[in-house]
């Protein structure tokens, strides 16, 4: 047996969408479905569902939702995402099935898929960087190096997940290193597809961009903290997937083989301006004024 956990807030079409495809498949082994949500919208989307539990949290955040949720998960294996996305059929049992055969793997994490048109810029910008990760976490798996795992699809060891602090912007950072910190691997399941709306403007790009890859700076920053983990060389073998360098280098790879056509590589152009900016945003809000409650909800990605 084990959890699928879905975080979620105030998404009742799409908290819905994923509930029907989720019990239309036929899985292995018995599979709890566990909804933890603050806003009565989600609630009365599960109470469609016999055999689907729902939890009410305080609203506090994501991180703080799913520490309140892991005492009611149950099984080995506990499944993690979200009431917006759309895991393809089988995803999860891929997941599940990966932790089964290899004893050790800790986590295991599926690929994102945009369902934008790559034919606007923010569709364009959401499919290269998501390729960009996927082949990212398919070399590192190769090797046997560390890779984190997406919040939108990903499973561990339940006894394993740790109390997540309630300001960790990008929990699934957070997550992957303590479990890696452990002495387990981080597997990769590209087979196993989520499908993903990314943001269609600007201010929600940021957004959503301030949370994703602040959370890097901000365990960075955290691991330099006289009183938190000390620099080892687990923090210095971990802390390389999400970074402003290796942004740059896996950007210029990129460049000269994405594109399909000139209007891309405009399109490039613009995202690398783009990125540039939003680093030295997210210097600004966590380095220099120290906001640690940037999160905001994306509209544009419902």
């Amino acid at each position: 047996m084990f959890t699928l956990l879905i975080a979620t807030f105030n998404e009742p079409r799409t908290l819905k969408r994923i509930l029907l495809r989720l019990l239309s498949e036929k899985l292995k082994e018995d599979c709890k479905i566990l909804v933890v949500a603050p806003d009565k919208n989600s609630e009365k989307v599960v109470s469609l569902f016999p055999g689907v539990y729902f939890l009410k949290d305080k609203g506090k955040g994501k991180p703080a939702a799913l520490n309140f949720a892991l005492p009611y998960t149950s099984g080995d294996i506990l499944v993690l995402t979200d009431g917006d996305v759309l895991p393809a059929k089988g995803s999860v049992q891929r997941l599940v099935s990966a932790l089964r055969e290899n004893a050790d793997l800790g986590a295991v994490t599926g690929r994102p898929v945009p369902v934008n048109s790559r034919e606007s810029f923010w569709g364009f910008t959401a499919h290269f960087l998501t390729n960009a990760a996927h082949k990212l976490r398919k070399e590192r798996s190769a090797k046997n190096r560390y890779l984190e795992c997406s919040g939108y699809l990903y499973a561990c060891r339940r006894a394993l997940f740790p109390k997540i602090p309630d300001d960790i912007l990008a929990e699934d950072s957070f997550v992957s290193q303590e479990i890696y910190r452990k002495g387990y691997r981080i597997g990769y399941v590209p087979q196993s597809l989520v499908f993903v709306k990314f943001p269609t403007n600007f201010s929600d790009w940021i957004a959503q961009k301030r949370r994703s890859t602040g959370g890097y700076i901000q365990e960075y920053i955290k691991s330099k903290a006289p009183k938190s983990r000390p620099k080892t060389l687990y923090a210095l073998k971990t802390r390389t997937m999400r970074g402003f360098w290796s942004e740059i280098f896996e950007g210029i790879r990129l460049f000269f083989a994405y594109p399909k056509n000139l209007k891309e590589v405009f399109f490039i152009l613009i995202l690398y301006l783009a990125r540039l900016y939003l680093w030295l945003d997210i210097f600004w809000h966590l380095k220099i004024q120290k906001h640690s409650d940037i999160w905001q909800r994306i509209e544009s990605t419902k």
